[in-house]
């Protein structure tokens, strides 16, 4: 076959540009893994021992880490300094450049890829003279950013977000006095660049892009195009783009919609975090998940990403409100969880904290400033001030349910009418859930082959034992299931790695 000059050309194009937007919904993870954990304020040097003792053995796929370039030193040091940009200098409270590369390349050799949260929708607010986390200093009131540099000239005119349903507004004006860039600027956009590809050349794999919605999508598409392949190096393939997830906070009923993003990368669906909060909180039933997903108003499964809660909405900002599920509801929220990721809709990523009393409380400190290590106990869950729960047994091993029945697809679903629910994903795994205030006990299909099972919720397969509880299928695939209402765990799941 020939072709002309300019349908050749017309190839190229159509290749080029579904090239760049089919690579940036892949996550790039290892084969055979499947959910992200986000590490929030943990330093460098914790997590790469984390990838390397509990995270890579557990099968997880990824962490997205905080913020990586230097933010203000605010005082009393609460989580959101991390989201106020001084410069692109790789030094903040989690370490500096040579042990953020370090961390990249040990997680890496684990399995494990790195996820960077990112902030270039403003810099740092204030009036008055700042300094940084690696000691640049700045003065917000003039919009001069030395060590950038940036300088009045690279920043939309201020002005203050009073309405939502005013799109200009939302994308121009500053979010709670943040210092609004205009990604429209040429010099801006190649700062930008600068910092997003020496990331790249560092072996992550993709960007959580720290609020989007507040920028244009012509402007982050500029941005996006320009970036450069995954450092093969680390274990990428060649030609590998990077994975962008982009915040796009949208409950309906605003001048922005999430849909306006979809064509860039994959956009945060906060209505899956507020609808599996109302659910396994009490206020909706159990038996409507029958059709969980895009039915829910959700984005499609391949631009979703997931998650019960984040670092925002656990403490009242974003979305969600009273909705939202945390650590604070351990039962609850480890029914959300398993169901999120026992559930084949999305891109799932789980909630990794540490405890807090009050909304801007910092990460646990040895001195006020420093950032604490957690520590691990001999069950695998932290100590220290910090929660864990992606090291919580409910939680990990539902990890490894999603990782062993990938590619299957729901069936065999069961409810009671109310809010007892179980399922089967294809012939490799069970779960159910009893959310009633009375027993759940009766005979289910589990899709499994015959063979006594242990139950992953509970406990795990010891050898030739469970640790936990365990279940006989028969020769038709049925067991008898039971959770009762008093339980620790509302959740009973089975597959055919936890087989006797």
């Amino acid at each position: 076959m020939t072709l002309t000059k300019v349908s050749f050309c017309a190839l190229l194009i159509l290749f080029a540009s579904s090239h760049t937007a089919n690579a940036q919904w892949n996550p790039n993870y290892a084969s055979g893994r499947t959910t992200m954990v986000h590490l929030f304020e943990w330093k460098w040097d914790d997590i790469s021992v984390d990838c390397e003792n509990f995270l890579g053995p557990k099968g997880y796929a990824g962490v997205q880490v905080s913020p990586v370039n230097e933010n203000v030193v605010a005082e009393s040091r609460p989580w959101w300094e991390r989201y106020q940009p001084i410069s692109y200098l790789l030094t903040t409270r989690s370490g500096n450049e040579q042990q953020f590369a370090n961390m990249v390349r040990r997680c890496n050799n684990a399995g494990v890829r790195i996820y960077v949260d990112v902030v270039f929708n403003h810099m740092a607010a204030g009036y008055s003279d700042v300094v940084g986390t690696g000691g640049s200093t700045a003065n917000p009131g003039s919009k001069s950013y030395p060590a950038v540099p940036y300088s009045s000239l690279d920043f939309h005119a201020s002005c203050t977000i009073s309405s939502y349903n005013v799109a200009n507004q939302v994308r121009n004006c500053e979010l709670s006095g943040l210092r609004d860039l205009d990604q429209s600027n040429s010099y801006v956009q190649d700062r930008i660049l600068d910092f997003l590809n020496k990331l790249i050349s560092l072996g992550i794999a993709g960007f959580r892009v720290d609020a989007a919605k507040h920028m244009w999508p012509a402007d982050l598409q500029s941005i996006y195009n320009r970036l450069n392949n995954l450092n093969t190096e680390h274990g990428f393939a060649g030609g590998s783009r990077p994975f962008i997830y982009q915040e796009v906070i949208d409950l309906g009923g605003e001048a922005i919609s999430k849909y306006e993003y979809t064509d860039l990368g994959v956009v945060t669906e906060f209505s899956h975090s507020a609808s599996i909060g109302r659910v396994f909180g009490g206020n909706d039933q159990l038996r409507w998940l029958t059709n969980w997903g895009p039915q829910w108003d959700f984005l499609p499964s391949g631009s979703a990403f997931i998650f019960v809660d984040n670092h925002d909405n656990q403490r009242g900002h974003g979305a969600g409100g009273s909705d939202i599920l945390t650590y604070k509801n351990s039962k609850k929220y480890k029914m959300a969880n398993a169901f999120m990721l026992a559930h084949p809709f999305g891109i799932p990523r789980v909630m990794s904290s540490f405890a807090f009393d009050n909304s801007d409380q910092g990460p646990p400190t040895t001195d006020g400033h420093n950032i604490a290590s957690p520590s691990i106990n001999a069950d695998d869950t932290c100590g220290n001030g910090w929660v864990c729960e992606h090291r919580w047994r409910q939680i990990y091993n539902m990890a490894a349910f999603r990782n062993i029945v990938a590619g299957t697809d729901l069936q065999s679903w069961w409810d009671n009418g109310s809010n007892q629910i179980a399922f089967c994903r294809g012939n490799k795994g069970f779960v159910a859930f009893n959310n009633d205030n009375y027993d759940l006990n009766t005979s289910l299909q589990t899709c499994l082959p015959a063979g006594t099972y242990c139950d992953v919720i509970s406990g795990a397969k010891s050898g030739s034992s469970c640790t936990g509880k365990s279940v006989v299928v028969g020769s038709d695939g049925r067991a008898n299931i039971s959770i009762r209402a008093s339980e620790d765990d509302g959740v009973f799941a089975i597959h055919v790695e936890s087989r006797l």
